[in-house]
């Protein structure tokens, strides 16, 4: 019998599961994720599955990893300062598809080099350039993103670029060649970036996993959940963690399979950061051909086809105040829940709430605090003396918004500090109403609901409170989740139908008057009625709190199946090992077929001799990867597709993509 640890390591919870054999599930268990220190999560969660099951840690055969660490960074816009290194690049093109959104003002190196369409060199690479601007820099980044003109059709700057920086600075070099095959530069660039800004936090939670597997006894292969819902090795995952992406909703998909048998279904999974909503169709998870899409940015990365909104257990509660009717809306950023902030630190918030409700002013800043987040040294780099400043405040704990963002300027520091990932807010959230209403236990209900009279005591536009008590503002603030986890759900929808619905997108469609009024069953003169075509499974930890009347809304059936708050982590383990890589081969002259591979363009006499090739050296380089990434009995499939033309009544080569896939089981330890 194998046995087989998962573990999910999300924004609120750190979810633990054991299976034997893929077929039964022998104890669950949750702990709170312990952000700055994920090692303590992840030992209490695996602890208390040992200690239910009374499995022998040397007998768990292999351990794996899902994750919504580097989807909840970027949405909430967290990671480390990286320098890009733009080979061959024009101004005009560091400002196109999000690349500019994606560098937040982060260094770019723009220096000469880079190849044609052909792999053909446009330009030396300007090394003393570049090592003028590394000297410059010094230690601020935590790492570089490389990326140069056609480096898919010709890789060689961006590897002679790499190996400088690594030698100059020992950081890590993110390369765009190494993430996609496919050209568009800006945009290759754009997801060169977003994975060096995530190498620091994936390599974090990956030494505290193995860290804490090893303290309890467990010495078996550790694998990672890609964004497709494949298993990776961790070491592969260190290398490219923009692959783990959407690892937490592509292993809920996987799960979601496994515990309901669905073959069609819309899965939709709330955790303490977002709402993720896929696609299972014919019992596989929908994969995105144009690649992952999270908090706004579109990258170059395979994944599930999944819409991943800011919604959670606890994201931030916000009063709009524009409007003389008071209204909330929630997210996208996470901040942990008061009630939770006060179990770490009762004397501080309670005093703080107490203090603040006895005053006859509201504050901006009441019912709030700050929390420095530890172990993140990697990250750090590159602050000003200001976010120093502040941060030294917060060394000893919680510390109440109010007293340390005296001015606007501490509060912008402030606010830099969070999104780098290095200070946590605590503020009011679905999870504090739930404990007020009485539907969530656990916490501090007490804090909750002294940090929801002060919200509903703000006043609306027309002079008033938001609500006359506690308990309303509850109801409306669990309204609101029901409201826009309906709308993020039918958005996914309506994006896979791809129906024309009058050029309006999916967004605005989720949100249309008529559809609203479908919703709500209209009946006038005219009938009005919208529903769901699909069932939807619901997921996650909270999902039973809520989803029930989400279902109700979307007018279908609502499955919550058992273990659904620990999903993620069952299908975090009966994933398969998949590595998936492309090459193309081009025409540049009459008779000349030219190959595009790692090692650079090799041209052949004949379109078979150069198909041939490729393929062979696709499917080689697989095979090896999926078996570096931890796979056995590998099984190789190639797929191409050429494409022709007519000219003067003769069929033209144009040009041939090839397509392998290399997939097996993963290795399990044997003793």
């Amino acid at each position: 019998m194998a046995i087989l640890l998962g573990v999910d390591t999300g924004g609120t919870y750190t979810d633990a599961v054991l299976l034997a054999d893929e077929e039964r599930v022998l104890a669950s268990a949750k702990a709170l994720t312990t952000r700055d220190d994920l090692a303590i999560g992840i030992g209490k969660a695996v602890a208390a599955v040992l200690a239910e099951s009374g499995v022998n840690p040397g007998d768990i055969a292999m351990a794996s990893l899902s994750t919504t660490l580097a989807t909840n960074a970027l949405v909430e816009g967290q990671g480390g300062r990286v320098a890009l290194v733009a080979i061959g690049f024009s101004e005009a093109d560091l400002g196109r598809h999000g690349l500019a959104d994606a560098l937040r003002g982060d260094p770019v190196i723009r220096i000469a080099g880079g190849h044609s369409h052909a792999g053909q060199p446009v330009a030396p690479l300007d090394v003393a350039a570049l090592s003028a601007a590394l000297a410059e820099l010094g230690d601020t980044v935590s790492g570089f993103a490389v990326a140069a003109q056609f480096a898919t059709r010709n890789p060689g700057h961006e590897v002679e670029a790499r190996d400088l920086i690594q030698a100059t600075s020992g950081r890590p070099v993110s390369c765009s060649h190494d993430l996609s095959a496919r050209l568009n530069g800006p945009k290759r660039a754009m997801t060169a970036v977003l994975n060096a800004r995530l190498i620091g936090m994936i390599d974090h939670l990956i030494d505290a996993a193995e860290g804490r597997l090893r303290d309890l006894g467990i010495d078996a292969p550790l694998m990672v959940v890609r964004g497709d819902g494949a298993l990776v090795s961790a070491a592969m995952a260190r290398q490219k963690p923009i692959e783990t992406i959407l690892s937490g909703p592509a292993a809920s998909l996987v799960g979601a399979r496994w515990l309901t048998g669905q073959k069609d279904a819309l899965v939709s999974d709330i955790g303490g950061t977002t709402t993720d909503v896929g696609l299972l169709r014919n019992g596989r998870p929908e994969i995105d051909p144009q690649g992952a899409r999270v908090g706004g940015f579109r990258t170059m990365v395979e994944a599930v086809a999944m819409r991943t909104t800011g919604l959670g257990g606890d994201s931030e509660v916000a009063m709009i105040s524009s409007g003389l009717e008071g209204a909330l809306t929630l997210g996208p950023r996470r901040v942990m829940p008061v009630s939770l902030c006060a179990v770490d630190w009762p004397d501080l918030v309670h005093a703080s709430l107490d203090r603040q409700l006895s005053s006859d002013r509201s504050g901006e800043f009441d019912g709030r605090f700050a929390i420095a987040m530890r172990g993140r040294d990697r990250i750090a780099a590159g602050l000003s003396a200001r976010e120093e400043k502040l941060l030294a405040q917060l060394a000893d704990g919680a510390v109440e918004m109010s007293s340390l963002a005296a001015s606007r300027m501490d509060h912008a520091a402030l606010e830099r500090l969070v999104a780098r990932g290095l200070v946590m807010l605590a503020g009011v959230t679905p999870s504090d109403a739930a404990h007020v209403l009485d539907r969530q236990i656990g916490w501090d209900r007490a804090a909750a609901d002294k940090a929801l009279a002060l919200l509903a005591r703000q006043k609306t536009g027309a002079g008033k409170a938001l609500a006359a008590s506690a308990s309303e503002l509850a109801g409306m603030i669990i309204d609101r989740l029901v409201h826009q986890t309906s709308e993020a759900i039918l958005t996914a929808a309506l994006a896979e139908d791809g129906g024309d619905f009058g050029g309006l997108p999916a967004e605005d469609l989720a949100c249309h008057p008529l559809m609203l009024a479908g919703l709500n069953r209209h009946r006038g003169l005219v009938a009005l009625e919208a529903r769901l075509n699909l069932p939807v499974v619901g997921l996650g930890a909270s999902a039973p709190t809520y989803y029930a009347a989400v279902g109700k809304r979307l007018g279908t059936e609502m499955i919550l199946p058992d273990h659904a708050s620990v999903a993620n982590a069952l299908g975090a383990v009966v994933g398969r090992v998949t590595i998936r890589l492309e090459g193309t081969v081009t025409m540049p002259s009459a008779g000349r077929f030219r190959v595009h591979c790692e090692a650079g363009p090799q041209d052949f006499p004949e379109e078979a001799g150069a198909l041939a090739a490729l393929e062979a050296d696709l499917s080689a380089r697989a095979e090896a990867a999926a078996r570096e990434a931890g796979a056995e009995g590998v099984r190789v499939t190639a797929h191409r597709e050429v494409r022709r033309s007519m000219v003067e009544g003769k069929e033209m080569f144009v040009e041939a993509l090839i397509r392998v896939s290399a997939s097996g089981r993963p290795r399990f330890a044997t003793g």
